[in-house]
């Protein structure tokens, strides 16, 4: 598998973002991406061992380069190597390791002497962390510089979020009001072609590119959706100015929807509750309940999906982070203060829901301050840093996994909702609908066996009135009735459903 299979990108046309499924950086301040932490480049030697598997790949670099005096980019490798070695979240064989780079610069078929000493090594950093789990990756000088710019929240292309994954190109998820989301792109939905091109020869950064373009144009994706056959969808291009917090009154049931994790989540949260208690106010109607939507929030910065969690908690545990090296683990907590002045909630997450998303509804429920309502969550639970390297371009490697306060990895099993709620197969449809999560990625790290508290109940969404602007959504439906009806059994009264009778399951990793 390449690199660029392993990689994770926005498709916004701006530049590529290797912040899309971010992961919790174990960093503690700053405006920090989740997966988007660095550290300086202090990590051990190497045992007698792995310096007789570099010596390895050192042969394999005399047999290839046409430089075999560039030091500079021998060195390159070594300090990537050491850093997988010492902070990776899982020790892995030297070997493994060592077989991966050269077995990638085997592949290229090269001859003897004929590759340039910097694309060697990066085509064997390519290989090597191939062989990790699908968020690890090398980042080129390039692709690194790349990184910082998606979390201020405005940048231009199709407004999808993608991945690689078995030579296809999968939607993670649209961001809404952006092109791609009115086109009806959805969360799980495989782009084979761009422009009648198929994708399946193209690297990660190729498809992106042909993905990008001059704002008005358009650009027509070959889509396969679970149940379907495949279909084209024609997209305009347009700059995407991401409104990461919007907020409406629903009667007297406040509604903030957060979009995605940037640094104007902060701000906007706090004007959106002081907005919506004065509105409410006005009108004469108080505010009785929120809910707090998340669907298809793929995550973002570390502080702020902190914030949103601390925003309706009076204390106790956020969420906790552990790495390979016990010192390093950390634990995020919450002080007393709550923007909604104890409001009943409702959390709304689906398959779409990533990461921070998965943090802040995982804090949410763990602490019951929350109901959580619609599907389970994408399952994004692995920390990522990135490490910039001393000659040139980073690292980005998985150095731990988060966990919820109930002590339950998010890491391929995603956060499970309290009230599941189920979506009808349409008429039209071949097969069942499946969505794929982190738990179907090649490589993803595996999550805990710990037992989970079953639903309180499961049912279809289409039992539930259709409300929000367009009178489309039943998801948002459910979760009005809930809160207008008091309580869970009032809530039943009025939504039949059947309740599932076992205590505890054992989840499915």
């Amino acid at each position: 598998m390449s690199r660029v299979s392993q990689l994770i990108a926005f498709a916004f046309g701006g530049a590529l973002a290797f912040t899309l499924l971010q992961s919790l950086s174990a960093c503690t301040e700053g405006r920090v991406g989740l997966g988007q932490a660095s550290r300086a480049f202090d990590v051990k030697g190497l045992d007698i061992g792995a310096e007789r598997e570099l010596q390895r790949f050192y042969d394999t670099y005399d047999q290839y380069s046409n430089d075999v005096a560039n030091e500079r980019q021998r060195q390159h490798f070594r300090d990537a190597f050491r850093l997988v070695q010492s902070d990776y979240v899982t020790e892995v064989a030297p070997a493994v390791l060592i077989d991966a780079a050269i077995k990638a610069v085997d592949e290229t078929k090269s001859q003897p002497h004929s590759m340039d000493p910097r694309m060697l090594v990066e085509t064997s950093l390519d290989g090597m962390m191939a062989e990790l789990d699908p968020h690890s990756s090398y980042l080129n000088p390039d692709e690194y510089k790349e990184t910082h710019i998606i979390t201020k929240g405005e940048f231009g292309g199709l407004g999808i979020e993608v991945m690689m994954e078995e030579g296809a190109i999968k939607v993670v998820s649209p961001i809404e009001d952006t092109p791609a989301y009115r086109a009806g792109v959805e969360a799980g939905d495989i782009i084979t072609h761009l422009d009648g091109a198929p994708v399946k020869d193209m690297t990660l950064s190729e498809a992106v590119q042909l993905m990008r373009g001059r704002p008005g144009t358009v650009i027509r994706l070959t889509l396969d959706r679970a149940g379907f056959k495949s279909f084209d969808v024609s997209i305009t291009r347009a700059v995407i100015q991401v409104r990461s917090v919007r907020w409406r009154l629903e009667g007297n049931i406040g509604y903030v929807k957060v979009t995605s994790f940037t640094e104007q989540v902060e701000a906007k949260l706090t004007s959106a509750m002081d907005a919506m208690f004065a509105q409410a106010a006005t009108s004469g109607k108080p505010l009785t309940g929120l809910v707090l939507d998340l669907r298809n929030n793929p995550g973002g910065l570390l502080d702020q999906s902190l914030f949103v969690s601390d925003s309706f908690l009076e204390g106790g545990e956020i969420v906790s982070v552990r790495e390979r090296d016990s010192s390093r683990d950390r634990t995020f907590m919450a002080e007393p203060g709550d923007l909604s002045r104890g409001l009943p909630m409702v959390v709304l997450i689906n398959e779409g829901s990533a990461s921070a998303s998965e943090i802040v509804a995982g804090a949410l429920k763990d602490q019951n301050r929350a109901l959580i309502m619609g599907r389970r969550s994408f399952g994004k639970g692995s920390v990522q840093t990135i490490q910039p390297l001393p000659v040139e371009g980073a690292l980005r490697l998985t150095t731990a996994r988060y966990f919820a306060p109930s002590g339950h990895t998010i890491q391929a099993r995603g956060v499970p909702p309290d009230i599941v709620l189920t979506r009808a197969v349409p008429e039209d449809a071949e097969e069942p609908d499946q969505v794929r999560s982190e738990a179907d990625l090649p490589g993803a790290l595996d999550g805990d066996a710990m037992a989970e508290r079953a639903p309180l109940v499961t049912l279809p969404r289409e039992n539930c009135p259709k409300v929000g602007p367009k009178g489309d959504d039943f998801e948002l439906g459910c979760a009005l009735v809930y809160l207008q009806a008091g309580s869970f059994a009032a809530f039943l009264n009025v939504v039949p459903a059947t309740v599932q009778a076992a205590p505890v399951v054992q989840p499915t990793l």
